[in-house]
């Protein structure tokens, strides 16, 4: 008898949570994972902004940003990258893009950062689509930003197609570029 009684009152607890759940449930399944990346790009441009007098300024005259929110580097000898993000256009969603990336060499540890790519100018913007994907290093002129570019540059003084900021960084790996790897467009699952 007293069996039964636990058992009745663990399908009862069992049932009310199943209930509790149903409609948190039903509101993670209204997120997609597109909207989910698009909030976690505008979220991180959003910080770089903040952070970064550079970035804002760029923010105001780019055509179009492409925000990499998360990326995942790691190697022990051969190496390999991969991220999600988003394209903004006045801070709106345009299109999806996936990097990737691997490298070879004296390289071992892991880390995780962001990038966010201001494109100046259309021209810049369409070559993330031409042939098989766009090649960072490739084609337009691209400049990474660094604390010291970034100090002695003005808006004025840009005259390039593309300005590349790394930023988050967490984990330990020597050697941070983003030169080589390859941007695609994807449709986030």
């Amino acid at each position: 008898m007293k069996t039964a009684t636990t058992m009745l009152s663990l399908v009862g607890c069992a049932t009310a949570l199943v209930l509790l759940a149903s409609p948190s449930a039903a509101q993670d399944k209204g997120k997609t994972a597109a909207g989910e990346l698009t909030s976690q790009s505008q979220a991180a441009l959003a910080q770089l902004v903040a952070k970064a007098p550079l970035a804002k300024a760029l923010n105001t005259k780019a055509v179009a940003v492409l925000v990499f929110p998360k990326i995942t580097k790691a190697g022990l000898g051969i190496g390999g990258q991969y991220g999600e993000g988003t394209l903004l256009r006045g801070g709106k969603a345009a299109a999806y893009y996936k990097t990737t990336g691997a490298s070879f060499g004296l390289q071992a540890g892991g880390q995780q950062y962001g990038y966010a790519m201001y494109f100046m100018n259309e021209k810049a913007v369409g070559q993330l689509d031409t042939a098989k994907g766009f090649e960072v290093g490739v084609g337009p002129s691209l400049v990474m930003v660094d604390e010291g570019f970034a100090k002695t540059t003005t808006t004025t003084t840009l005259d390039k197609d593309i300005y590349a900021f790394v930023f988050g960084q967490q984990g330990l790996m020597a050697g941070l570029g983003i030169q080589g790897n390859k941007v695609t467009k994807s449709t986030p699952k």
